[in-house]
């Protein structure tokens, strides 16, 4: 299997559950407390038999199948989870899933299969953030405990496979879990998962048969795997990735340098440089076949309003200087590159293009020490993705956006459960977000996987997060 990002450590914090990160990974070491259908979008349960509210979101009951283990023989229970949960919140282990941990005031065990968990405030749609982060991943305390040397040697789940040996940057070796709660699975003995960051090399590996599955991220590479036999398999999505702009300094602190660079750019000869025209252009925030579709257009052209802008701005002193730090995969640096070349036919404003690993962009993006950025805002439930990106006191809130118009209707989303209520709210976000530009939606993400005919059992869950257990070979 193949996968497209180098963890920095086996620790579940560290890893990131969507198919552009860690996914199989995740999923083989630690399993999963629950996931979720694509199609319908209704929780289902695993290691997990349940995640119940009964006051609209303030307090939730998460129930555990009873008897599960640690492949060190200590019990993965209601205490083990609080572990997990409760240290995914300190700022100090950088993980991404600050996001969704911080939204926890505290929890509590009630008995081995019982953890209630406190929200800071209401949020009757939590479970997303369950599933689709890495609470959803439970490692043993007392593994953890150890320190991160001796993790990263010998992590320790309950998943339905162990670690045989990690060469850095090149392959981990996986076997399987003899004490898997779910047997028969997994049905295959071992996995072996590389990383491969560039797509053309991707799809090269599995046409020639040297991989059975792979994480994929551009639909021209999936166009092609299919036209080759192969099988593609797409989470449908809205929202997308965005190249965002961090508003806590210059230039995009002035949201007419937002604004102009916005202006500036043909999106559609962008989609053609960096995805052969292939990928699906975000007009609006959502799919057309979303309820929560609204006719809100999310971008528009205009190179000469954009040049009245970046003389605008120049004239004050403030001349759109700034530096995209870039992904080292193909399209992270193709994309930067064609901005660059883009903007290279105005006046006043300046590209330099900073090409880091995968590592170092995440540390970049969590630190906000960057200008501009590749980000997204990939949405199922609009919820999870949109209230993290956007809202003001949101840990996920990369781009500095303040804006408490926004932050009421990301509110309402939020504590509504009706369908006409969330949509209404909803409606308010997508036109705060087109009047406040904090970043260019340039492409529908593609949560996908390719493999071939062969490979059997492929089942998905939130972002592209392929479940390994279920997997067997024809």
């Amino acid at each position: 299997m193949l996968q497209t990002a180098e963890p920095r450590s086996l620790d579940p914090a560290a890893l990131s559950n969507t198919w552009a990160h860690h996914p199989v990974l995740g999923n083989a070491l630690y399993g999963t407390l629950m996931i979720n259908n694509v199609d319908t979008l209704e929780t289902e349960y695993k290691m997990a038999t349940g995640f119940s509210t009964e006051d609209d979101g303030t307090t939730f009951t998460l129930t555990l199948q009873p008897g599960l283990t640690f492949t060190d023989g200590t019990s993965l229970d209601a205490a083990a989870v609080k572990f997990n949960w409760d240290r995914l919140k300190d700022p100090a282990l950088g993980s991404s899933s600050i996001r969704q941990a911080s939204q926890i005031a505290h929890t509590e065990v009630i008995d081995p299969t019982t953890l209630r968990i406190t929200l800071i405030a209401p949020n009757p749609h939590y479970g997303v953030s369950v599933f689709s982060s890495a609470l959803n991943w439970i490692a043993s305390p007392t593994a953890l405990e150890k320190g991160r040397e001796s993790f990263d040697q010998a992590p320790v789940g309950a998943g339905p496979f162990t670690l045989v040996s990690w060469t850095r940057q090149a392959k981990m070796e996986l076997t399987k879990n003899p004490g898997y709660y779910e047997a028969p699975k997994p049905y295959l003995d071992g996995l072996t998962i590389q990383v491969v960051a560039d797509s053309n090399t991707r799809l090269n590996s599995m046409i020639t048969g040297g991989a059975d599955l792979a994480s994929e991220t551009n639909m021209a590479s999936i166009r092609k795997a299919e036209a080759a036999g192969l099988i593609g398999e797409i989470v449908p999505t809205g929202g997308g990735q965005m190249m965002a702009m961090n508003q806590r300094r210059a230039p995009f602190d002035d949201e007419r340098a937002r604004r102009a660079v916005s202006l500036a750019l043909d999106l559609a000869i962008i989609n053609s440089i960096v995805y052969e025209g292939e990928n699906i252009f975000p007009n609006t925030l959502f799919d057309q076949q979303s309820p929560f579709y609204t006719d809100v257009p999310l971008n528009e052209t205009d190179a000469e309003q954009a040049q009245q802008l970046f003389n605008e701005l120049a004239q004050e002193g403030k001349p759109v200087n700034f530096n995209f730090v870039s992904y080292p995969t193909t399209e992270s640096r193709t994309l930067a590159e064609a901005v660059q070349t883009q903007l290279s036919a105005f006046d006043n404003v300046d590209v330099n293009v900073e090409v880091v690993d995968a590592t170092a962009a995440g540390a970049r993006a969590t630190d906000r020490d960057f200008d501009m950025i590749i980000s997204s805002a990939v949405i199922q439930d609009p919820d999870y993705p949109l209230w993290n990106a956007f809202h003001s006191e949101s840990k996920g809130n990369f781009v500095g956006t303040n804006d408490p118009e926004l932050d009421a209707a990301l509110d309402a989303g939020r504590l509504e459960i009706s369908l006409e209520a969330r949509k209404e709210a909803y409606n308010i976000v997508q036109e705060r977000l087109v009047a406040l530009t904090p970043g260019i939606f340039y492409t529908r993400a593609v949560p996908s996987v390719i493999y071939g005919d062969t490979v059997k059992g492929v089942v998905l869950y939130t972002l592209g997060s392929p479940l390994p257990e279920n997997i067997w070979i024809n």
